[in-house]
């Protein structure tokens, strides 16, 4: 399940989304949230999911975007909306800002966890 993340040989911190088929499609989706989108832990943890299944078959959770929807149909792929959450992974991720030597976290709200600090 682990990942670490390191950002020019600097680390920042490790990550996690389990489950599965759907494990390094969730840390893809992780990673893409907090480096693309510029996303905190939490909010990058909560962001809706998609998993591909085979061939032009994508599942989605219901919280994605129905724009979004429409534009994966409209270019060929099979949209399936999954109403289960849990299908789509679990994760935890904790990240270290370099510059301010300060944590923050986030635990998958889809199911139990918490982040702690002490």
């Amino acid at each position: 399940m682990p990942g670490f993340l390191t950002k020019n040989g600097t680390p920042i911190g490790p990550f996690g989304v389990m489950g599965g088929f759907m494990q390094p499609q969730g840390h893809l989706q992780v990673l893409m949230n907090t480096i693309d989108f510029g996303l905190d832990p939490q909010t990058a943890l909560d962001a809706p999911r998609w998993q591909w299944m085979h061939d032009q078959t994508v599942q989605v959770e219901r919280e994605v975007p129905a724009v979004t929807v429409n534009r994966l149909v409209a270019a060929g792929h099979q949209i399936v909306v999954q109403p289960e959450p849990n299908v789509f992974g679990r994760g935890q991720v904790l990240w270290r800002n370099p510059e301010t030597q300060t944590y923050v976290g986030g635990s998958e709200s889809r199911t139990d966890g918490a982040m702690a600090v002490w």
